[in-house]
């Protein structure tokens, strides 16, 4: 038998392919014959797992913390957005002990300086007040603020006089009857006389009562009123007005219109002073009154109140 007569070689067990399976058939393809050694170990591996607890089928491996790095409140897990990661980073919040009392001490400046602001916008009483308003209240400050220079410059010019003057006393009992002349106008026991003007209110409608006279009065004593008659009362510190039936009765006498105010002082005060927008005659016009404010050449001021005596004030210079 020649060489070309040799049967062909079988291939040996451990070299054998295993048949094709076609794709899709569901049967695993087995791999290649594992040797003798690593069949003992997985065959002892196998019995361990099974000892110890089962194992399924088919778990996917969970990926390895560490003890410092165990998912848990505040820290972000694997496979979670940016918008949970972000959450998760800020809540629960982690606050330190330097924290907290720096947040309590911002928060108890931010409430006092917010009380401070609204407490100096609430004192603000002009804030709110109308343009009239406002001018008036201006021109009755100038006004007052121009009678307390005059009346500090004469005090200034008396205090002179009773320090160059060679008879001192003379000088002193001079300005004390001076004094009380001054007293007596204010007081209404003396008659006065000057320069002034002569307000009349006509109220053919009834409309003007005791609050409108008063408001009257009060800005004619703003702007410098020295003496004032109404309808024949004298008019002091302690008037008062009050409504009576139709009419008005001051220190309860009671007047008839039309109201005339003989007031004395300076003309060049107390008429702008009427006149000033929202002010006396503008009030009074509103309620369908008549006003008129003339300059008389001398104002006289005739009528009297008896002096009253105190019951229990006495003068401490005796």
């Amino acid at each position: 038998m020649s060489a070309n007569d040799n049967p062909p070689e079988e291939p040996r067990p451990s070299e054998q392919l295993p048949p094709e399976r076609p794709a899709g058939s569901g049967e695993p393809v087995p791999g290649p014959v594992p040797g003798p050694q690593a069949e003992s170990t997985s065959q002892s591996e196998s019995v361990s797992a099974s000892a110890s607890e089962p194992v399924s089928a088919y778990e996917e491996p969970g990926p390895a913390w560490s003890a410092s790095e165990q998912p848990g409140p505040g820290r972000a897990e694997p496979g979670q957005t940016g918008r949970q990661r972000l959450a998760a980073g800020l809540w629960p919040p982690r606050v330190s002990r330097a924290q907290l009392i720096v947040a309590v001490l911002l928060f108890v400046l931010g409430l006092g300086l917010a009380i401070q602001v609204r407490s100096n916008s609430d004192s603000s009483a002009l804030r709110g007040a109308r343009q009239e308003d406002l001018v008036r209240i201006l021109d009755e400050l100038d006004g007052r603020t121009k009678r307390l220079e005059d009346e500090k410059q004469k005090l200034d010019e008396q205090r002179r006089e009773l320090e160059s003057s060679s008879n001192q006393a003379e000088e002193a009992r001079k300005q004390t009857v001076e004094k009380e002349r001054q007293l007596g106008i204010l007081a209404g026991t003396v008659a006065a006389q000057g320069p002034g003007i002569v307000l009349k209110i006509t109220d053919p409608k009834g409309q003007v009562l005791s609050d409108k006279l008063l408001d009257t009065l009060q800005e004619l004593r703003a702007a410098g009123a020295e003496a004032i008659q109404i309808n024949g009362v004298r008019i002091v510190a302690d008037s008062y007005f009050s409504d009576e039936g139709n009419g008005v009765a001051i220190d309860g006498k009671k007047i008839t219109q039309p109201y005339e105010f003989k007031v004395i002082g300076k003309p060049q005060d107390l008429e702008p002073a009427l006149n000033i927008p929202g002010g006396v005659v503008q009030s009074l016009e509103k309620e369908q009154a008549v006003v008129t404010v003339t300059r008389p050449a001398k104002i006289v001021v005739d009528a009297l109140r008896a002096a009253k005596q105190p019951d229990y004030a006495r003068s401490s210079s005796s």
